[in-house]
């Protein structure tokens, strides 16, 4: 490990409410001698090709550092190549670390022993993957009962158990049929309640929906959506696709070549491009569908405190302008039963023309290697 690692000191310092995975200056390098990448700094500007040709290696992850809170969306997202998919299987070692450190609420994942690691996979962090996995001559039933089987959970209770979350994920009916017999969705659905039978803190997803047809697709993010307001279970979801990042993400962490290049809020990654390459990504974004009324507000005048329509400061531009169209008055944004500001028509064209300065939330910033 590299001098990134945590120290028993560190994990000890730790707060009962800090993150619970922290990464730290990580990088994964295929290829010979790949340990040797980290830690030479003249490597580190290399383009991909570059490094390629003068090491024969190939770093999927470089120096990528974040933190995911307890309770959020963190989506991963980058386009083919860019490193994601390695970054997500580093979290629990399906692919291990070439150096760097990664915590899970201030444990050391790399100084796990395997013993320990399968208890991380087992009960911890349970993964949704793309391509489903499911035993075909297994029931429903069967197969989300099947990582309770592997923890060596009683027949009783675990049939109790995947009867519930099989419930829970809509597919109440089916627990008799074989893999074969579900659609894809129906199948995806599987997957992820056997991810969710055995309770574990995180859930990792990866591209789980990309093979699903576009209604599949979005009924599927529905239900991440909806799971994850009625449980709040901490979630890493790794994507592709920059509508599912925002309709998901807390927060997002855009890779690029194995690095990360911006992380933050769907508003902030979409208000804020740090790069051209982000603003590249982001210049098809409806920006009233993802920037908060924040974005558009101004200080209100005596006599615009008390008339036209109030909306909360995290609604959406898109209403406003539905509510200054239908209205002809400016829209209040009100925390409570106080008036934080207002909004008009000039500040909404601001924030659909990209004019507006984007509200920099606290405490929702990203830690950018």
């Amino acid at each position: 490990m590299s001098e990134a690692t945590m120290t028993t000191e560190d994990q000890a310092a730790a707060p009962a409410d800090g993150p619970v995975f922290a990464v730290k200056n990580l990088w994964k390098v295929f290829g010979p001698r790949a340990e040797r990448i980290p830690h030479d700094t003249s490597l580190h500007g290399l383009s991909p090709a570059e490094l390629r040709e003068q090491t024969g290696c190939t770093a999927a992850v470089r120096d990528v550092s974040f933190e995911v809170n307890k309770g959020e969306v963190f989506v991963v997202m980058g386009l083919s190549g860019s490193g994601k998919s390695t970054l997500v299987r580093c979290l629990t070692r399906l692919i291990e670390p070439t150096s760097g450190a990664i915590a899970i609420d201030g444990e050391d994942v790399l100084a796990m022993d395997r013993a320990r690691l399968r208890e991380l996979r087992r009960h911890r962090a349970s993964m949704v993957f793309q391509h489903f996995g499911l035993l075909p001559h297994r029931s429903v039933l069967d197969n989300v009962a099947y990582g309770l089987e592997i923890q060596g959970v009683g027949k009783a209770e675990r049939r109790a158990k995947a009867l519930e979350v099989v419930k829970k994920v809509g597919l109440e009916g089916l627990e008799q049929r074989k893999p074969g017999q579900l659609s894809g969705g129906q199948q995806q659905r599987v997957g992820l309640a056997r991810a969710l039978a055995v309770d574990p803190e995180v859930l990792l997803f990866d591209e789980p929906f990309s093979a699903l047809d576009p209604l599949i697709r979005r009924d599927m993010q529905e239900e991440v959506v909806r799971l994850h307001r009625e449980e709040g279970r901490t979630m890493v979801f790794i994507t592709h696709d920059l509508s599912e990042a925002l309709k998901l993400g807390d927060r997002i962490a855009l890779m690029r070549d194995g690095r990360v290049v911006q992380c933050g809020t769907p508003e902030e990654i979409v208000g804020s491009p740090a790069d051209e390459y982000v603003r590249d990504f982001v210049r098809d974004v409806a920006r009233a569908d993802v920037m908060s009324v924040r974005s558009a507000m101004r200080p209100a005048e005596a006599d615009e405190e008390s008339r036209g329509a109030a909306l909360a400061p995290d609604a959406k531009v898109s209403e406003a302008i539905e509510a200054v169209a239908r209205t002809g008055f400016p829209v209040r944004v009100m925390d409570g039963k106080r008036c934080l500001g207002v909004v008009d028509h000039a500040g909404l064209l601001g924030v659909v023309a990209g004019t507006a300065a984007t509200p920099t939330v606290p405490g929702q910033g990203g830690v950018v290697a």
